[in-house]
């Protein structure tokens, strides 16, 4: 599903925004206003409030920022999910797809253990590449990823069909179309 709030209007386009014909959607606007942060993230585990969840595994890097927040707000523990390299300890690591290519994320071997409910967060969702690699990162550690929670979903890039295809329920508060 998705919610489209006031919380919309605190997001900042950018065009043109790494590359000619995009619209970069920039939630630092949104982070720094205390209201809006605070009801997105209410917002983001408002399906989940009063459920048992392990984990929140946030993508790097805006997903790190909202998945502490979402963690501490459902009393879950923090897993950050990283480029190849970043991490200091043992590490799984998985190749996912973007746009122009392929790259690596990585989590720490003992972040999840098996059978943990997760819930896995990033600012955005397009293409899916990137979350749909961090489901099969968690998943091939042993995790249940109950959900997925973006700020924003651009359709008509089939991120969230993707990760609803590998039967992983999608929350988004709003919706842009275009790329």
């Amino acid at each position: 599903m998705t919610f489209d709030h006031d919380i919309k209007a605190t997001v900042r386009t950018i065009p043109d925004y790494p590359k000619k014909g995009i619209l970069f959607r920039d939630i630092t606007t949104l982070l720094a206003d205390a209201r809006a942060f605070r009801r997105a993230v209410d917002e983001l585990v408002q399906p989940w409030a009063g459920l048992k969840i392990d984990k929140v595994a946030g993508i790097e890097a805006r997903g790190f920022i909202l998945g502490g927040a979402v963690a501490h707000q459902v009393s879950a523990g923090f897993v950050p999910i990283r480029k190849k390299g970043k991490l200091p300890h043992t590490t799984v690591r998985i190749a996912y797809s973007l746009e122009y290519g392929l790259d690596e994320m990585e989590m720490h071997a003992d972040a999840v253990r098996p059978g943990e409910r997760v819930i896995l967060v990033d600012d955005l969702i397009a293409t899916g590449g990137t979350a749909e690699g961090a489901v099969k990162l968690l998943r091939q550690i042993g995790a249940n990823v109950i959900a997925a929670c973006f700020i924003i979903d651009l359709p008509d890039l089939g991120g969230a069909a993707k990760l609803r295809a590998m039967e992983v329920p999608v929350r988004t508060l709003m919706a842009f179309e275009g790329h």
